[in-house]
């Protein structure tokens, strides 16, 4: 070994492999023997060795079953489009919000909708679903003249239609408004025709104004409005709802309709004769009559041009009709009353007018933004609404709207909007980019200027864009 260490090494190393090797084979040659199909006959058995014991697998612990809800919840969409961060625009004051999938009827978006506020003109959506419900949208307001209880006096009865016109030619602001010359037509024919008063001059008109009664200015309404020329003095008699001008929107008015009135029906008459008011004898003989339009007619142009005085004579009309009484404060039970049929939740809802300029209306948004599903849906009459609404960009009130930015929502929403000096109000329907109508009532609410109107068509945009994937979020 000392002396052939090398060799010693290989020899040892060739030894144990020689070893090594043995025990291969023979552990080769069992493990074979387990591998190898059994090739004896069947009826050859051998008796295999019993295996060895194995311990007993623990037994798993007892688990309660997972809880399962008694009523499992519907699947709901997943919304990630916001108008959130629009909403919160210093311009808009005091935001309120409400927008429903008019299709569905699911909330998309509530931002203080339940809690009532001012409405601005958006009230005159309220008094159309009222008129229409009540008085229906065939019905027309007449004015007559009748025989008056003296010799040589007839008594011209206000019927509560302001849209009579003292124009002969020309365009009132009224489509196919009734003349108050076509009235003094018909009185001049049946007073010559009847053989007791053929030959009488008429010396004396009596100027009808009884179907409304108590003030015929809230206190709550800014007089300027009176004088600046968007609202009227209400009374059951006048013509062009008191303008100085006919045939402009926006003139100013008297502090004495009923007499400007009569003055229109003696021109007319073309008699000089004394003008009284009072109150026409019972069962009178009729002497003309003319009518307005139907109301679904009075509603598109109340709601176009935003009309203040058609929109409060229709109030006034509606709750003499439900029996609420003729004053303006019967308004506040009245209108409730008419909306009944329609399924509203009314409770919140407090009505000073019909017209809107009035702070203290107080309708929350969710009933708006209901309301204007309806009127998608044409349900009933209310479909008259729908055809008045202005539309973005294009008509009435909202001509000058959705500009810039906001143009895409051009031609998509119509919508009554409203402005008064506390508070802008934006409510109507959405025909969003995804095909989804969305109804809405957005209010800005308190120190407001004219730019809250931007803000509103803004926000309204943005649900346009959004659609069903407006998010409450």
């Amino acid at each position: 070994m000392r002396r052939h260490p090398h060799a010693f090494v290989a020899s040892a190393a060739a030894t144990a492999f020689v070893l090594l090797g043995a025990g291969a084979v023979s552990a080769g040659a069992a493990v074979g023997t387990a591998q190898v199909p059994d090739a004896r006959p069947a009826a050859i058995t051998t008796e295999a060795p019993a295996p060895a014991a194995s311990p007993s697998p623990s037994p798993s612990p007892t688990r309660a079953p997972r809880p399962v809800p008694a009523v499992q919840p519907a699947a709901s969409k997943l919304r990630n489009c916001s108008i959130a961060a629009l909403a919160t625009d210093p311009r808009l004051a005091s935001f309120q919000g409400y927008v429903l999938n008019a299709a569905t009827g699911e909330v998309l978006f509530d931002r203080g909708g339940d809690t009532p506020e001012r409405t601005a003109s958006v009230m005159k959506v309220i008094t159309s679903a009222a008129a229409l419900t009540a008085l229906g949208p065939d019905h027309r307001i007449s004015t007559r003249v009748v025989t008056g209880a003296e010799p040589g006096t007839v008594v011209l009865v206000g019927g509560g239609d302001p849209t009579l016109s003292r124009l002969t030619s020309g365009t009132s602001v009224y489509p196919g408004a009734p003349r108050i010359s076509d009235l003094a037509a018909q009185v001049r024919s049946a007073w010559a025709a009847d053989p007791a008063t053929a030959g009488t001059p008429i010396t004396r008109i009596v100027l009808d104004t009884s179907l409304f009664s108590g003030p015929v200015w809230h206190p709550s309404w800014a007089r300027t409005e009176l004088s600046i020329g968007y609202s009227s003095e209400i009374t059951a008699l006048q013509v062009d709802a008191d303008r100085a001008d006919p045939g402009a929107i926006v003139s100013p008015r008297s502090e004495a309709p009923v007499a400007r009135a009569g003055a229109a029906f003696a021109d007319a008459l073309g008699v000089d004769a004394a003008l009284v008011e009072g109150v026409a004898p019972p069962d009178a003989a009729v002497l003309g009559e003319v009518q307005s339009q139907p109301v679904a007619s009075l509603i598109k142009t109340a709601l176009t041009i935003s009309d203040n005085t058609l929109a409060e004579t229709l109030a006034r009309l509606v709750a003499i009709k439900v029996g609420a009484g003729n004053t303006q404060d019967a308004l506040a039970a009245g209108i409730p009353k008419a909306l009944e049929p329609l399924g509203l939740d009314t409770s919140t809802m407090l009505i000073v007018d019909g017209q809107g300029l009035s702070p203290d209306n107080r309708v929350p948004p969710a009933l708006l933004a209901g309301l204007m599903a309806k009127v998608n849906a044409r349900e009933g009459a209310l479909g008259a609404i729908y055809d008045g609404l202005p539309v973005a960009g294009r008509t009435g009130t909202l001509t000058s709207r959705f500009t810039g930015d906001n143009a895409v929502a051009r031609g998509n929403v119509v919508a009554k909007t409203g402005w008064i000096d506390t508070g802008y109000t934006l409510s109507g329907i959405i025909s969003a980019v995804d095909g989804t109508p969305l109804t809405f009532a957005f209010y800005a609410i308190g120190n407001v200027r004219d730019n809250a109107k931007a803000a509103l068509d803004t926000v309204t945009t943005g649900a346009y864009r959004c659609g069903n994937n407006l998010s409450n979020n």
